[in-house]
């Protein structure tokens, strides 16, 4: 989400993690490949030490981190064929005195987002207290090579909050930006049908034996859980401890259902707001309103010119129905400012929603790699199902809300005619698959997240036979950074993978939601 904040992310980009309730086929037994996801024998990987990434707002923690690039093939069903080089780098304890034997190795969301963009998070959040932390770039991120960064993608970003969001110049603007970034990766020999998740996971199982790891705990949020748990399916070995964050489960994740999880989290806050008697008496409409003004907007789109954060330029600004959803999605304004946010819009006041629509207009050109974004979900989320399944998955849970609306996957707008353009290998068989597996584990959700529902968790924990599920009450998406209970008990669980301490969680209530007079 190319903002790249845990609160704030820009609408049109790929950080949501889809969750839907596709065709599940067979389970498959533990630690076996799967039909369509074996491959041959491909030469070793090789970890080659080297400097740090140097981004562009330094991070701290890389000053005594040891870094360098594995080297893997691009595409493992092609041997002899060309490989490709991924960013790592290797955080010290910060009680070097008796760290853990163990590490922790993270996977970040996304698909697409750039890994190291999250190291303050998980240094805050305790990750790297008493272990190493290993951070590497998925494939296809910034500081790779290949980076499948698509700034054609990022301009369109910029261009887009001035445009309907679902308007028939936006899609054609974007739909030119896919087709150009296409051309470009592939006219420079890049295999976009080797950006999957299967050879993600391949890749840290690779890494593990490069850095001549025994065995390590896994943590991965949003994507991170699905690329987690593929990597647990077909790459079990040398695990300790398994953890994730704000599930995708991979045999759920489709394009249609994502709208279950937005109207979860949707419903989750409006009945947080119920249960405190401040908020029920301010917004006693809280559902109404948010159904009045999406129809409102869509029909009568506002147009205004409003100033970014931190910029004194105004930008042309247009807030239509589709908008509004996608910055709810985007946790712009925040869940507590929600019901406040929507008060004021319904008496003429846009500024909170108007003020993050135009900070899309600000982005970090080529540092969200797109291109990962396109193959993974044209390759894995899309296939099977069409735009009439959107549509009719949105109006099931959103009966009230215009089609042209419910027409657009949240936070992936016209994604059926971009994978046309796009054009990757269908993976669903080999992806659509649950894991089963007794390795210690760690399932944490959000009531508040509306990017990957909490509810789709159970199967995962389900099928995890010695797994801890944890709701935090009030928190988005990615729980950990948000929450102090959250990462009290992820430390409690690295230390006692089978016994964690979930105390915490009893007493954490959502936050007071935003009062204003009327």
């Amino acid at each position: 989400m190319p903002q790249h904040s845990i609160h704030a992310v820009t609408a049109a980009a790929a950080l949501v993690c889809l969750t839907a309730a596709g065709p599940t086929p067979g389970t498959p037994t533990p630690g076996t490949a799967t039909p369509g996801a074996t491959t041959p024998a491909a030469p070793a990987a090789r970890f080659v030490p080297g400097p740090c990434p140097k981004p562009p707002q330094p991070i701290e923690a890389l000053d005594g981190a040891r870094c360098g690039r594995l080297e893997v093939p691009e595409n493992r069903t092609r041997p002899g064929g060309p490989t490709i080089k991924l960013s790592v780098a290797v955080i010290p304890a910060l009680d070097p005195a008796e760290p853990a034997r163990e590490p922790v190795v993270f996977m970040a969301g996304g698909p697409g987002a750039d890994t190291f963009d999250d190291i303050p998070f998980l240094v805050d959040s305790g990750l790297n207290k008493d272990r190493e932390l290993i951070i590497m770039a998925q494939r296809g991120n910034l500081y790779d090579e290949p980076n499948l960064a698509c700034p054609e993608i990022d301009r369109f970003n910029e261009q887009s909050v001035g445009l309907g969001y679902d308007s028939d110049e936006a899609e054609q603007l974007m739909l030119k930006a896919v087709k150009d970034c296409r051309g470009r990766l592939t006219a420079a020999g890049v295999d976009l049908d080797a950006y999957n998740t299967t050879e993600n996971a391949a890749d840290f199982a690779d890494l593990r034996k490069a850095l001549n790891i025994r065995q390590w705990n896994v943590y991965g949020y949003s994507y991170g859980s699905n690329l987690a748990l593929t990597y647990l399916r077909l790459h079990p070995e040398g695990i300790r401890a398994f953890a994730i964050d704000s599930i995708t489960p991979p045999q759920h994740v489709t394009l249609p259902w994502t709208w279950g999880s937005t109207a979860e989290g949707i419903d989750n806050i409006i009945e947080a707001c119920a249960a405190q008697p401040a908020c029920k008496n301010r917004y006693p409409d809280f559902r109404r309103t948010l159904t009045e003004q999406v129809r409102r907007l869509e029909a009568r789109p506002l147009t205004l010119d409003v100033a970014p954060p931190g910029a004194d330029k105004p930008v042309k600004v247009v807030l239509d129905g589709g908008a509004l959803l996608n910055l709810i999605v985007a946790f712009t304004p925040r869940p507590e400012d929600l019901p406040a946010a929507l008060d004021e819009l319904s008496r003429g006041n846009p500024e909170r929603f108007a003020k993050a629509r135009a900070a899309g207009s600000v982005q970090k050109t080529g540092e969200f790699t797109h291109g990962l974004t396109q193959s993974v979900v044209c390759g894995e989320w899309a296939p099977g199902y069409t735009p009439t399944d959107v549509l009719n998955a949105g109006r099931k849970v959103f009966p009230a809300w215009p089609d042209t609306v419910l027409a657009e996957v949240p936070q992936l707008p016209f994604q059926y005619p971009a994978c046309g353009i796009w054009n990757v290998q269908d993976r669903a068989a080999a992806q659509r698959l649950p894991t089963v597996s007794t390795v210690p584990a760690l399932v944490i959700s959000g009531t508040f997240d509306v990017k990957t529902g909490a509810s789709w968790a159970k199967d995962v924990a389900r099928d995890l036979s010695r797994s801890t599920s944890v709701l935090v009450p009030g928190i988005g998406h990615w729980v950990v950074p948000q929450s102090p209970c959250a990462q009290s008990v992820l430390a409690s669980f690295f230390a006692r993978p089978t016994a964690p301490d979930t105390g915490c969680v009893d007493d954490v209530e959502p936050k007071p939601f935003t009062i204003i007079p009327e």
